[in-house]
This record gives structure tokens, C-alpha cells and sequence, in this order.
């Protein structure tokens, strides 16, 4: 439903008290119309959908009205019933960071207040993270706040325990970022939790309002959908003023041929090298350190700036890279010798900004980037969704963005005040990425970002919040299957899907192999209704979420006596990693070095080791794969130049953003292709190539643009049809997002060349039985035993081992 039109800036402010219009009026020029269609909507109490791009407001416009009807109110005589207003965000540091810029309007309405001889409004915010002290936890059981923040997971910890009685009154919630979580399993939890607030509630209290907050996002109406379940929303989304300005830059002329430049540091190494200097043939033929100094010269030429990567290694290279540059360019500018013994101190121009960084580490290179006191930031998507950073003004992306949604998340990062100028540079790794790179801008500009799915029925968050209710509750199989089909995810469950999965949590297993399962909930199938088991609290609420168990080390540094607090926590570590690590080891987590004093099997104790080099951690983790809407569009525009003569093309790209060596980079790379082997992969061509490896074994190339999530399933197709036709023989296969390569051993003849050609009637009764015997099987059956809380975590609050994780799932299995 849309929400009707535009506002007048005047009639904008009509609903809301004196105070509150004062303030406003004295902070800003006029609302948005992003602002003003959201009050409208929100006035009229429905449940409303904000989509405006990052910058327009829209967090204030949610957050605004609520505090005026809080303003209002009178405060509930029942202090459990405080709690008014839930704002949900999908980041821990996100939560943080509105709370604190709630300060604003609320000191500024209480201000208006007194000037204008008005009661004082007494509007208390705390937050309820994964972060928050025990202490704080429990003030918040006995002293609720007006407005709560938390998270999807924390709102599933108190909807599960007593803490849920102070969420009884809560009239209005707000989710933030709403895109981030709509096409998740996580974004499925969260829809039943908010069926299980309203279930709280009770009928005779109504449900609460709803009030999403997006990013540009395609199609509107799903994520309506998502917000609401089963009742109608109003979709907020004004036509988008944000300007953005981008291009693509490759700093070589020749991407193929790297042997005779040099960068004008004249220093290699740096993520795709080895070491320093000129000397380093390795160093000379990678086009890093031409990268690393342009990236720097940007830095250097701007007074903030966000740079990102797709990994958190490369993040960590990158980051130590552009510091070692900085502090060579001090020590010349200070009259010293290029490529002498430097003796300046190190120059921090940046800082490594992930997941795996601790929340304090984090919290204060934000802070230090808004102050001033930090030139650049490098991060990966930790920084993507919105987190204030201040007046950035440019963002650099290290090879192409994942997706245009991403892209535009991510250069939204600088001019994010109201009327801003986006600014962004894209620096592709590779040939291939460099297409990536100039379709991803040229849709970026269009505004053309791919379409969210929402998952259905996934009845491992199912079985997971099914526990957690009838832990604290006996509900009726009619009820229960009310409320989980009120939600958009599982608004098509059948009623033959509901009872497999209770069988399942009851025990009734399909085979003896799965005895050693215990059931977590009572079915009785008389009354139709379902109890809760002993200690099924306890274990919804020490192994709930959906967010995968990777195993990793927490890094601490040690207390400094037994009486100190808590060891303060650096960030994390892969389990692969810390077992190739030894006591006395420097690595480099957050830009700075750090030894190991210890290693423990749940965590490794470190000391600051300033100044000395240190080995670049590595985290094993899924990457999500090129969109195949995105494999299409570069196909589509792959084709497009193809058919160009190449001055056209040149200048067609030069158009959308990319530089002039970009630009004949990536003609000349197309050109090399159709050399190569006549045909030029696109949307509606793939190019199939046989040959002979070193071995003499046979390979098979089959070069596609649609991405590794059509490119995995397809592989396992054709590595089955080769076994089949070989007689068992051990074909393996490699899928990227750019293709499949398939090894076949011990063949004569080549493999047929429409071997990847199947017929869609069977290509889904291929996959079906080849993903059973999958490694991504494995890993997602764990991940899925876990989330379904058949497998919870052995010793809650330690680290489970990935090893004794698979061993139960073998055991299981």
C-alpha cells in the first residue's frame, strides 16, 4: 500500500506537540519527504515501511515520532508496562550508536520544553545487547527504559525468559536495516519473535505498530511483507534525490603486462606480493603496489575516508600496507633516504575494521575516524550498514562489490548527512574483476540492485523457536501453528510440515542411528498440545540464534592481576590458524601486532608487540556468491561491447564512470578472450573449452558470468554425469563465480563437449542426490542441527570445536 503521495514541509510538523516542533524547527531546515510520508503514515497508525537511501533521515523520522507520543503519555503506573518503544538493528554496534544519537532530540525536546514553559519530558534509553554487563541486565528487569534497543538475538533471549514481562507494553517497534535481515534465516527468527511480542501482548492489547527501515531495496512489497506477516503495510518511498559519483580506476596501463612499472613509491609487496622493493620480481609483476599508492594519494587528499575489502585478511594487508607506505613517506618528507633505514616512528594513517576485531577495538576506531584523529578506516562489511561515522568523505572499494546493493550500501557511507554527494572509487584486483567493477557502477548509478528473497519455511528456526515457547508456555498445535503462519516466511507451512518438525523436537525419529538425539519437547497428541521439557529454557537460550558456530579463538589480553575484571577481549581467531601458531608468535589483528603469551582450548592470551612485524591472520568463512541477476547483467553488457568497435566501446565506458586505463583495459581483455577461443562468454553464449592439463589429464572449462550459486549445483550435475559415463571414475570439480573446471583422469578421449548440457525435467533429481555426499552438505547439516537445537553447544559461553562438532554430526548422521 502505498503511502500517497508527497508532504508539504509545513504539514509535516502538524502532528506533533509544541516542543517537539520547536526543536525540529530550530535543528533542521524543512523534513525530508522521506520524513514527512513516514509521520504521515505512522500518525495514521499503520504499520509503515521506510524505504529512503542512506542520509535521508529516516531513522530520525521512526524515532521522532515515537518520542513525542512518549512525551505525551503519561508513565504507566505498572513499571514493568515502562517499555514503549523496541528498536531492533541488526548490528550490536549499530544499537550502540543510535543510543547515542538519541541524546540529541532528546535533550533538544526537553530544552523546547522549558523554554516554552512545558512540563519536562522524562524519556529514559537503554540498550540490551550481547554486549551488556549482567549488572546492566538486571537493572533493566527492575527499572525498564521508555525506548529499549537491542537486537534479533537479544530480543529472542527476553522474549524466553523473565525478562519478557517488561516487553508487555510495547506499542510500537522498530526494525532498522530491515534488508539486511528479510532475505536471511535470520530475518525468519526475527519474524517469529515479533509474532511472539504480539502473542505477549494479548488480544485485548492489540499488536504494536510496526515501522521498517530500509535502504533502497527490490520489491518493496516483500519486505512489506516480511514486516507485517499477515497484516497490510505502507510503503514509504519518495522519489530519491541522493547523488552519487563514482568511478572505476586501474592505476596501469596494461593489466596483463606488469613487468616494466613500477609504483611511484617505488615499493612492492602488499597483498598480491611477497616482499619489498624493486628488486622483487614478484612485486614488479603484481599490480598491488600500484593500487596501495594510489589508494594512499586519495587518503592523503581527504580528511576522512572509509576504504573496503571483501575479506578481513585482505583488510588486514591492506591496512598494514597503506601504514608502512605512510610511515616511508614521513621518513623522505623528513629528509630521509628512499629505501634507507628508516628511523621515524610508525604512521597510523588506518586501522583494520571487521567482525573479528573486538566490540572496544571497534568502538574506538570509530571514534576515532568521526573525531579526526584517524585519517582512514578499512573494513569489510562490519562498516556497511548504518553506523554514523561522521563527515566521510570519499569511500575507496578494493576490488569490485559483491553486489550493487552492497555497493550503494557501502559508497552511501560518505556524504551521509541529508543532501551530501556520495563519493566513491572502485579499484578492480584483476581483468575479470574489472568487469565486475564497471557493470556494478554503471547499475549502481541506475539505481538497478538485485532482487530480495525472502526464505520460506525454514524449519530449523522453526524448530529452534518452537522449543523456546513451549519452554515458558504449554501452547495448543492450533495456536502455535496460528502464530508461526502469521509470519511472511512461514505463512505457506502446511499443517503435515508443523507436525513433522514437532515429531522431530517430541523424538519420534525416522531410524535407530538417531537415538542418541534427544527430544526437546513433550507432544501430547491427545490434548494436541506441547509442553516444554526440563531444561529446554536453558538450552533456547545458551544455543539460540541463527548465526553459525565457527569455532573461532577469542584473543584476550591477560588480566593484569586476579582481582582485575574480566580479560579485555582484541577480537578473534580461526581454529585452523591458532593450531599453526605457537607461544612467542606475532601476529597482526586491528593494524596493530600482538605476541602470544598463551593458548588455552577456548582462547589465546596476547601482549602488544608494537613495532614488529607479524604474521597476517586468515579466517576460513562462506562468501556469498555473485547474484545471478548480477551474472546476467554482466553477461548482457559483456555482449554489449563485444558488438562494439572498440573506440565505441572505450568511450561507452568512459561514460559510465570508468577511467581511460580502465576503460581500454577491459576492451582489450574482452579482445584477448575472443582471440583465445572465438567467443566471448555473455548472457546468452557459454564457452565450453577441452584440453590437457600438465598431468595429461583432461580438463573441462565451461566459462559463464551467472555466478558460484548457479555454478555449484551445475557442477555437481555434470561431475555426475562424468562418473556415470567414466564408470565411477574420480572426476573432480571447481566452481567459481566466473565458471566450472572439471579434472577428468585417465581418459583417452576428451570429454564430450555438451556433457554440461542436462535436461531441466532432471536436473533437479541430479542435484538432489549428489548434495547428500557433499562437503557443503556436511557443513550446512551441522549448521542446520545446531540451529534446530539438536546439536547444542557442549559447554555454553566456551568455544565448540569445529572437530567435536563434526564428530556429532557424524554421529548423528
Amino acid at each position: 500500500m502505498s503511502s500517497g503521495g508527497p508532504v508539504s514541509s509545513g504539514a509535516a510538523l502538524d502532528g506533533f506537540s509544541a516542543a517537539t516542533r520547536a526543536w525540529f524547527e530550530s535543528a533542521f531546515a524543512v523534513p525530508t519527504q522521506a520524513q514527512a510520508q513516514a509521520w504521515r503514515a505512522i500518525g495514521q497508525g499503520a504499520d509503515t515501511l521506510v524505504i529512503a537511501p542512506t542520509g535521508s533521515g529516516k531513522t530520525l523520522a521512526a524515532f521522532l515520532w515515537a518520542i513525542d507520543r512518549l512525551a505525551a503519555a503519561p508513565v504507566p503506573a505498572d513499571r514493568k508496562r515502562r517499555t514503549r518503544v523496541l528498536y531492533v538493528s541488526p548490528l550490536k554496534a549499530l544499537a550502540v550508536d543510535i543510543e547515542r544519537n538519541l541524546r540529541s532530540p532528546l535533550t533538544g525536546i526537553g530544552q523546547a520544553a522549558r523554554r516554552l514553559g512545558l512540563p519536562e519530558p522524562d524519556i529514559q534509553v537503554a540498550v540490551r545487547t550481547g554486549d551488556t554487563a549482567a549488572e546492566d541486565r538486571r537493572k533493566l528487569l527492575t527499572r525498564p527504559p521508555d525506548i529499549l534497543i537491542t537486537t534479533p538475538e537479544s530480543l529472542f533471549l527476553l522474549l524466553t525468559s523473565q525478562a519478557r514481562e517488561t516487553l508487555r507494553g510495547v506499542e510500537t517497534v522498530i526494525v532498522d536495516e530491515i534488508h539486511a535481515v528479510a532475505g536471511t534465516k535470520r530475518g525468519a527468527h526475527l519474524a517469529l519473535s515479533l509474532e511472539r511480542l504480539d502473542a505477549l501482548r494479548g488480544s485485548a492489547d492489540g499488536r504494536a505498530q510496526r515501522v521498517g527501515l530500509s535502504a533502497t531495496v527490490r520489491p518493496p512489497s516483500d519486505v512489506a511483507s516480511f514486516l507485517g506477516g499477515s497484516r497490510p503495510v505502507t510503503v514509504v518511498q519518495p522519489a530519491s534525490t541522493k547523488r552519487i559519483e563514482l568511478e572505476v580506476v586501474v592505476p596501469v596501463e596494461d593489466m596483463r603486462d606488469l613487468s616494466d612499472m613500477s609504483p611511484a613509491g617505488g615499493h612492492g609487496g602488499g597483498p598480491g606480493g611477497t616482499a619489498d622493493g624493486d628488486d622483487d620480481p614478484v612485486a614488479r609483476r603484481s599490480i598491488w603496489p600500484h593500487v596501495e599508492e594510489r589508494v594512499l594519494d586519495l587518503i592523503q587528499a581527504h580528511q576522512s575516508t572509509i576504504v573496503f575489502a571483501n575479506s578481513r585478511r585482505l583488510a588486514e594487508r591492506l591496512c598494514g600496507r597503506l601504514n608502512e607506505l605512510a610511515t616511508e613517506r614521513a621518513f623522505i618528507a623528513a629528509g630521509g633516504v628512499p629505501g634507507g633505514e628508516a628511523d621515524a616512528e610508525d604512521v597510523v594513517i588506518a586501522r583494520a575494521h571487521h567482525g573479528s576485531v573486538s566490540r572496544q577495538e571497534r568502538t574506538e576506531i570509530e571514534e576515532a575516524l568521526k573525531a579526526g584523529r584517524l585519517p582512514a578506516v578499512v573494513a569489510t562489511s562490519s562498516l556497511e550498514l548504518g553506523i554514523d561515522m561522521g563527515a566521510v568523505d570519499l569511500v575507496i572499494q578494493v576490488e569490485s562489490p559483491p553486489s550493487v546493493a552492497s555497493g550503494l550500501q557501502r559508497v552511501g557511507r560518505a556524504g551521509h548527512n541529508v543532501g551530501d554527494v556520495s563519493r566513491g572509487v572502485i579499484f578492480p584486483k584483476y581483468a575479470a574483476d574489472l568487469v565486475q567493477a564497471a557493470v556494478v557502477a554503471d547499475r549502481m548509478q541506475a539505481g538497478a540492485i538485485e532482487e530480495l528473497r525472502i526464505p520460506r519455511n525454514p524449519l530449523d528456526v522453526l524448530a529452534q523457536q518452537v522449543v523456546a515457547m513451549a519452554a515458558l508456555d504449554d501452547w495448543s498445535v492450533d495456536d502455535l501453528e496460528a502464530l508461526v503462519r502469521r509470519s511472511a516466511p512461514f505463512a505457506t507451512l502446511t499443517r503435515p510440515v508443523l507436525e513433522a518438525v514437532l515429531d522431530m523436537l517430541a523424538g519420534r525419529y525416522p531410524g535407530e542411528e538417531f537415538a542418541g538425539l534427544r527430544p526437546r519437547v513433550v507432544w501430547d497428541r491427545v490434548a494436541g498440545v506441547i509442553h516444554g521439557r526440563p531444561g529446554a529454557q536453558k538450552l533456547a537460550v545458551t544455543s539460540g540464534g541463527t548465526i553459525p558456530d565457527r569455532g573461532y579463538f577469542g584473543v584476550f589480553l591477560p588480566a593484569a592481576d586476579q582481582a582485575a575484571r574480566a580479560p579485555r577481549r582484541v577480537g578473534e581467531l580461526d581454529e585452523e590458524m591458532v593450531y599453526e601458531s605457537r607461544v612467542g608468535d606475532v601476529f597482526v589483528l586491528g593494524a596493530s601486532s600482538w605476541r602470544i603469551e598463551d593458548i588455552t582450548p577456548d582462547r589465546v592470551l596476547v601482549l602488544p608487540a608494537p613495532g614488529q612485524p607479524g604474521k597476517l591472520p586468515f579466517w576460513h568463512g562462506d562468501t556469498p556468491g555473485r547474484p545471478a541477476e548480477l551474472g546476467k547483467a554482466l553477461g548482457a553488457k559483456v555482449r554489449e561491447l563485444a558488438a562494439l568497435p572498440e573506440e565505441a566501446a572505450v568511450a561507452s565506458l568512459t561514460a559510465s564512470g570508468l577511467d581511460a586505463l580502465a576503460a581500454g583495459n577491459l576492451v582489450s581483455y574482452l579482445s584477448d578472450q575472443r582471440a583465445a577461443t572465438g567467443h566471448v562468454p555473455d548472457d546468452r553464449t557459454l564457452v565450453v573449452e577441452r584440453f590437457r592439463d600438465e598431468l595429461g589429464d583432461w580438463r573441462v572449462v565451461l566459462h559463464s558470468p551467472y555466478g558460484d550459486r548457479v555454478h555449484a549445483p551445475w557442477a555437481l550435475a555434470i561431475t555426475a554425469r562424468l562418473r556415470e559415463r567414466y564408470g565411477g571414475m574420480d572426476v573432480q570439480a571447481l566452481h567459481t563465480d566466473d565458471g566450472i573446471i572439471i579434472r577428468v583422469p585417465d581418459s583417452d578421449e576428451p570429454p564430450p563437449a555438451g556433457i554440461a548440457l542436462l535436461d531441466p525435467e532432471e536436473i533437479g533429481d541430479i542435484i538432489t542426490a549428489e548434495v547428500g555426499g557433499s562437503a557443503l552438505f556436511a557443513s550446512r547439516f551441522r549448521e542446520c542441527a545446531a540451529r534446530a537445537l539438536l546439536l547444542p553447544r557442549r559447554q555454553p559461553g566456551r568455544r565448540t570445536p569445529l572437530v567435536a562438532a563434526a564428530a556429532a554430526v557424524g554421529t548423528a548422521a
